[in-house]
């Protein structure tokens, strides 16, 4: 046993253990958590002083991905873990998005959690147990953290009865992957993957989490009983009553004037700015001696005034900063078919946030590899979200994708994986790229649809659109508004930012974030219903721009050919070091992926081209037909016949008593090596031996026919006499009664594949 100390709960017939005490003493709180095979650990940690200078929580969240979990050496040229995969990003965001309302709002001393992967089984996922992990080692120590915070994991069983923390295998069958996270009395965070799921069963099961998860809420509080440390003093950052009181009496008036008209984001943006320097001058200036306030502490104060009029605005009349009702709507524009040389391309504007997405297809070799501890390997749908500074009016160093870009991402893909056809349907590797012009709230959704308005234009078979959109949550005590298509504003002065993606049968993706300690089932459901409506709305503008994924692919996209081989023929394609393979494609102008079931890709442009490309490739792996005729070249000749290549290192053999319609004395009389010749399949033995006529071919002869005139078949069929033909007065030469030869009759040894990554 790890540690000293183990407390243990059953979720759905599954038992989670955590463990703490001998291990990581010198952390402020360190404990394990365990469910079958899989474990990891969860340390945290608090700095002693504050940092200065700053006006938010410096909370850290790290999921380190470790291979020996998982009994592996990761695969790159060091052989050790390098920059975090995208799923150690997101396992770490999810676990951050839930414990993050829990703290205080005025702490500022740096808060570091840090989730090791210690053993995965490959069965039960990690990161609802780093939620756990993380609630747990926060509880026991002496961080001032107000949880606990518990997590479990929610899919369909075959019944439709709702599972809890199923296995990978039962989540992938059970069309909904939903991560739930609360305390003990509401919600703080909600992750989901669905497959078109309706939003009373999302309610559901919002809710039956919420009660699942409550064995692990107990387990914390135990902990926290016999375990728990005091917890630690801080220095609160507060502001003065008096500068705030101050602040509202000398601009409240101001700003209800100002902020009476519907304003966009610049106008906001420089409206709050000029008002904050009026607040500054009236409150600190040379005429202001009876209020001797510290700039700083002025422009806090402002801020704070500015929320909390804003936020009673939206309250008390439902007036939002553009001038919007909540259920309201920013004007939407869609259109398709931007990019001339992209494979598909669709623009999404919702009053001022803007994303550009850009689709490309490749071929089956083009699918991402994954060395992670996910019991997945590749990926054959990518989609990347970037999120320049100059979408937001602003200059920054670009550093390559951040979390946040990553989560959005992942977001808007798995939105979308659900109406994407199988591979079967649709053999492409695709990657999306949505872009981010500019934005003002609810950029990841506005990708959702961006994304579907170019795979549409794409000619991608998908089975439905999806749309997104973000609603957003005022609440003072018992009062609360929902606001439908919220904006950055209302992102930044509200308490939730929750994403609803799906199409007109259900909802695909979820995530909801609270600043807030926790919502109702009550809210959630309202909030639901109107993204519903919203969503409706918003599919109703991408089918006006285009209704219907396009009939053909862009010119320039690859078109693929799919043909089945005999797995033992994959050698005979790809040649010694791949020579046939890259003769193929230099003379077709094409690209051939392989798979090792013998299903082959041949991607171009050029329709002539791969027909080449497919020909070759069945001539490659073609299989003699008895009864077939076939021209081919005489590659050997012997005393007592010739042996024909009748297909690309196959090749059979015409007994000389076959040669011709008279009787022939000498071989080399009709053939020599190199000729070619017509001639007919007339038996295939067990032993793959195949049997050839020319004289069946000339006399237009059936393989029965053919046979019966054949010495050593017809002997073989019990024939007693010799019938016709020349060959009962000729004696077979050594070998002849072999009855043929195939070259290369076993199966043909496999050449190295090409290069796949």
């Amino acid at each position: 046993m790890l540690g000293k100390h183990e407390y243990q709960a059953e979720i759905d017939g599954r038992l989670v253990i955590v463990r703490t005490g001998g291990f990581a003493g010198q952390a402020d709180g360190a404990v394990t958590v365990q469910q079958g095979d899989t474990l990891l650990l969860a340390v945290a940690t608090m700095s002693d002083e504050p940092r200065e200078g700053i006006d938010w929580f410096p909370l850290t969240v790290d999921y380190e991905e470790r291979m020996y979990a998982g009994g592996r050496i990761p695969g790159s040229f060091f052989r050790r873990e390098g920059r975090p995969s995208e799923a150690a990003i997101l396992t770490a965001r999810l676990t951050d998005r839930s414990i993050r309302p829990l703290f205080p709002k005025d702490l500022r001393n740096d808060v570091q959690v840090i989730l090791y992967s210690l053993s995965s089984d490959g069965e039960n996922p990690i990161d609802v147990l780093g939620i756990v992990g993380a609630s747990a080692a926060l509880t026991i120590s002496d961080i001032p953290f107000d949880g606990p915070v518990a997590a479990v994991r929610v899919t369909l069983d075959g019944e439709s009865r709702f599972r809890f923390n199923p296995t990978y295998q039962e989540a992938e069958t059970g069309g909904l992957d939903l991560r739930v996270a609360g305390t003990r009395d509401a919600v703080v965070m909600v992750e989901c993957g669905a497959n078109e799921v309706e939003e009373d069963i999302m309610v559901k099961a919002i809710a039956a989490a919420h009660e699942a998860m409550r064995p692990l809420i107990d387990l914390q509080e135990r902990m926290r009983a016999e375990l728990g440390r005091e917890k630690r003093a801080y220095p609160a950052v507060a502001l003065p009553e008096t500068v705030v009181q101050a602040v509202e009496e000398a601009m409240a008036p101001r700003i209800r004037e100002v902020f009476a008209r519907p304003l966009t984001k610049v106008a906001f943006d420089e409206a709050e700015k000029a008002l904050e320097e009026e607040a500054v001058a009236r409150l600190i200036g040379e005429n202001s001696e009876e209020a001797p306030f510290e700039e700083s502490t002025v422009r806090k104060a402002f801020g704070e005034v500015l929320k909390a009029l804003v936020r009673r605005r939206i309250l008390e009349g439902g007036q939002r900063p553009d001038g919007r009702g909540p259920r309201d709507l920013r004007p939407i524009y869609a259109e398709v078919d931007l990019s001339p040389r992209a494979h598909g391309s669709g623009l999404f504007t919702r009053g001022e946030t803007q994303v550009l997405t850009l689709a490309t297809l490749g071929t089956p070799r083009e699918r991402q590899e994954l060395d992670i501890l996910l019991p997945v390997e590749e990926k054959r749908y990518i989609h990347h979200y970037n999120f320049p500074p100059f979408s937001t009016g602003e200059t920054r160093p670009l550093r390559g994708a951040s979390r946040r870009e990553i989560g959005h991402g992942a977001l808007a893909e798995r939105a979308l994986l659900p109406v994407l056809p199988t591979e079967e349907e649709f053999p492409y590797t695709m990657r999306l790229v949505s872009e981010v012009l500019s934005s003002n709230g609810s950029t990841s959704m506005a990708s959702v649809c961006a994304s579907t308005l170019a795979l549409l234009d794409t000619g991608v078979p998908i089975r439905a659109p999806v749309a997104g959109i973000a609603m957003g949550l005022i609440k003072e005590g018992d009062r609360y508004v929902v606001l439908t298509d919220i904006q950055g504003v209302e992102d930044h002065l509200g308490d939730m930012d929750f994403k609803v993606a799906g199409t007109r049968a259900g909802i695909t993706a979820l995530q909801m974030d609270i600043k807030i300690k926790g919502i109702t089932p009550a809210i959630m459901a309202e909030a639901l219903a109107q993204a519903r409506e919203a969503r409706l709305y918003i599919l109703e503008k991408i089918e006006e721009c285009i209704p219907a994924p396009r009939p053909e692919l862009k010119p320039h996209a690859p078109r693929m050919t799919v043909v089945k081989i005999d797995p033992a023929k994959i050698g005979a394609i790809i040649g010694p070091g791949g020579k046939v393979i890259r003769k193929i494609q230099d003379e077709t102008n094409t690209r051939i992926d392989i798979e090792d079931d013998g299903t082959v890709f041949i991607a171009s442009t050029d329709q002539e081209g791969a027909a080449r490309a497919r020909e070759m490739i069945e001539r490659l792996t073609e299989e003699a037909v008895t009864g077939r005729i076939y021209t081919g070249r005489v590659v050997r000749v012997t005393d007592f016949g010739a042996f024909v290549e009748i297909l690309p290192n196959v090749d059979g053999l015409v007994h000389i008593s076959q040669l011709d319609t008279e009787r022939v004395d000498r071989v080399e009389d009709v053939v020599n090596v190199g000729d070619e010749i017509t001639v007919m399949v007339t038996d295939i033995d067990d032993q793959g031996r195949i049997r050839l006529s020319r004289q069946a071919v000339l006399e237009g002869w059936t393989p029965e026919e053919a046979r019966l005139h054949d010495p050593v078949l017809s002997r073989r069929l019990g024939e007693g006499s010799r019938a016709g033909g020349n060959g009962g007065r000729r004696r077979e030469g050594r070998g002849g009664s072999r009855g043929g030869s195939r070259r290369g009759s076993r199966p043909p040894r496999r050449g190295k594949k090409p290069d796949r990554s």
